[in-house]
């Protein structure tokens, strides 16, 4: 099955400055490890065959003869392989010397394509060996060279042209040259208007102080710009140190994404393999709409078509797949939680002041949404420079309500100097059952969601009561299930939790209670995280402890955490979900487990998609947003039964 992964290499070699035969030798034996591996594209340094500091050495007839030799060497041994090899190699035609990369497949020479921008800065002097192939863009060009046909017993010649794309089933990738990456329009932005969705750097750029972060920004700016995978690799040990070091650098990105690095500074050759996802790169492609084909650029292009293809029927992913694809990792927590409380904060200032209300009023269950909620009133007060107090904090015990969550309520209202307001909604909630003749004994769904209701109705009545704003507290997680009442707590009149995701909001709270509040306050935030998630509409337990707990009804929010942001970063279709979940919560739940949670996910996700339809205003936070007015233009009768179909076959 095609999961839309390719499987890269970056090949960094040992090499001997001058010696091709050597150096032929291991570039062969690392294509042989990468080819019992499943590699189906092995990218190498520039001129490796030679190395890249051989200096006036590339002008002696002697050393061009050998790397030729080598080259074909190299060509020979990949007869019955299907990998694709791009080497670096200088290449003599027509008494000019050229930077080229050799695209190899099969035991031909498919492509070779020069280096365009030369780099003379500092120590580099490579225009006083090479010449610069943009003046080699005529698809005309092939390769003239008799051995070479004798080798292959290739009638074609494989054309010598800047412009060159390659294309293996869905993957088409094209090549650049060290100092093409850095020019203000390099070669792989053009590559990727004309389609390639993988770009191969062959670099040889010695290392410096500082230089190795540059370089990563850079690469990773450029495969985000170009939406595109980007595969480096640099000269490492061996070549001479006369003047510089090479450290070997070696990354794949994709999508701005860095997927793996190399080890620098080792004294043997290495191999940097991860698989990159063109279903990805595909659909931000289609869903931007930034990347129209040959937009502003119109020389012609060779393309070449290698068959058979070598894209095998099933890659399976041997990267990290994050199991929670929502959460920053390391410093950059702080960091996002810092900015994702301020786009809250903001955007209440502004509706307060909009609308000139004279207060906030939230419900207060003592559970994380409703926190987050009263935490970014708070802090909108707090830089309107408004008292507090113009926060109406209301608690609304139910028949589920547990002492641990209201004390909560109440304690976090009192630690953050809020007006309370306490109004039981048990007495209204009977009343209502008498009315429409329902028995209050039975827990069905008319039961829940008479309380959530009430509470709303409380809530606005309040608001219109005191001049104020009635504040939302779902998140996005719920707004993907549909997990909410109608008309009940889906409804407010500004909802700032709607752009965040339930596990991500288990962070964000405790960020807030470790930097920005006093002890008590923090202390309560962490004991309303340790509590389970639940709606408590249902009567509690003998002990008095919460019955009604969510995930054991909906499922685990970290999995439709998880299903979420492959379907909608992605747009991952179910069998490409489920494989990427059973590998990234391999050690947690069982194959089945995740069958069923997918299946319920893609069930609710499109049957509750009219409670998104008619969502209150609230702020977009990350790149994923289920707002009606903007991210997700989703009828609310759209059909399910392509996707559930899917997952029955899992």
């Amino acid at each position: 099955m095609d999961y839309g992964y390719i499987r890269v290499a970056a090949a960094t070699p040992k090499v001997r400055v001058a010696d091709c035969t050597y150096n032929a030798q291991e570039i062969k034996r690392l294509i042989a490890e990468a080819e019992s591996k499943q590699v189906q594209v092995i990218c190498f340094p520039e001129l490796c065959i030679t190395g890249s500091t051989c200096g006036d050495l590339l002008t002696q007839p002697l050393l061009l003869e050998k790397a030729t030799e080598a080259l074909f060497d190299i060509v020979r041994h990949t007869s019955d392989m299907d990998l694709v090899a791009i080497i670096g190699t200088p290449l003599l035609y027509r008494d000019n010397l050229f930077n080229a990369a050799a695209v190899i497949h099969k035991g031909k020479i498919t492509g070779l394509i020069p280096k365009r921008h030369l780099s003379d800065h500092h120590a580099a002097c490579e225009s006083r060996w090479f010449t610069s192939g943009a003046y080699f863009n005529e698809t005309g060009c092939t390769f003239e060279n008799q051995r070479y046909r004798e080798v292959t017993a290739d009638t074609a010649t494989p054309p010598i042209c800047a412009n060159q794309l390659f294309t293996i089933g869905r993957l088409k990738f094209a090549i650049e040259i060290n100092e093409d990456m850095r020019a203000p329009i390099p070669p792989s932005a053009i590559h990727c208007q004309h389609g390639a969705n993988v770009i191969f750097n062959l670099s040889s750029h010695n290392t410096l102080v500082g230089w190795h972060q540059q370089l990563q920004q850079h690469i990773a700016l450029q495969s985000d710009r170009c939406a595109c995978g980007y595969v480096y690799t640099s000269s490492g040990y061996g070549e001479s140190t006369t003047d510089q070091v090479f450290d070997g650098a070696a990354f794949i990105y994709e999508n701005g994404e860095l997927l793996a690095e190399g080890k620098r500074f080792e004294l043997e050759s290495q191999l940097l393999i991860s698989e990159i996802d063109l279903d990805v790169l595909s659909h931000k492609r289609l869903s931007e709409r930034l990347y129209a084909t040959n937009t502003g650029n119109d020389k012609p292009y060779i393309e070449t078509v290698l068959s058979p293809s070598p894209m095998k029927e099933e890659i399976i992913p041997t990267r990290f797949i994050d199991p929670t694809p929502f959460i920053p990792k390391g410093a950059l927590l702080d960091q996002r939680c810092g900015e994702i409380l301020n786009i809250q904060t903001s955007g209440l200032c502004k509706r307060l002041e909009h609308t000139r209300c004279q207060c906030a009023v939230v419900g207060i269950s003592g559970g994380l949404d409703s926190t987050l909620a009263l935490l970014v009133c708070v802090h909108a007060f707090d830089k309107l420079k408004r008292s507090r107090k113009e926060i109406i904090g209301i608690t609304m015990p139910g028949f589920g309500t547990t002492g641990r969550t209201y004390n909560n309520a109440i304690a976090l209202m009192k630690s953050l100097g809020v007006t309370i307001r306490e109004i039981s909604i048990k007495e209204a909630c009977l009343q209502h059952f008498s009315d429409i003749g329902h028995n209050a004994d039975l827990h069905d769904v008319t039961y829940e969601n008479s309380q959530a209701r009430e509470r709303t109705q409380i809530l606005m009545d309040v608001a219109n009561q005191m001049n104020g704003l009635v504040i939302g507290t779902g998140d996005l997680s719920e707004l993907a299930l549909g997990w909410a009442t109608y008309n009940g707590d889906h409804m407010s009149m500004y909802g700032v939790n709607g752009g965040i995701p339930k596990t991500l909001i288990q962070h964000l709270v405790a960020w807030i209670a470790d930097n920005l509040l006093d002890k008590d306050s923090a202390d309560t935030l962490h004991d309303i995280i340790a509590t389970p998630i639940s709606p408590e509409l249902v009567p509690a337990d003998e002990q008095g402890k919460i019955k009604q707990k969510t995930e054991d009804l909906v499922g685990p929010y970290e999995l439709h955490d998880f299903f979420l942001y492959h379907f909608m970063k992605h747009g991952s279709r179910p069998r490409k979900i489920y494989l990427l979940a059973t590998l990234a919560f391999a050690t947690k739940y069982e194959k089945e487990v995740i069958k069923k949670w997918l299946t319920t996910f893609f069930r609710r996700f499109f049957n509750q998609q009219f409670k998104r339809s008619c969502l209150p205003d609230g702020p977009k936070v990350g790149s994923i947003s289920l707002s009606p007015r903007g991210d997700w233009k989703m009828p609310s009768d759209a059909n399910s039964t392509a996707w559930l179909t899917e997952c029955d076959e899992l």
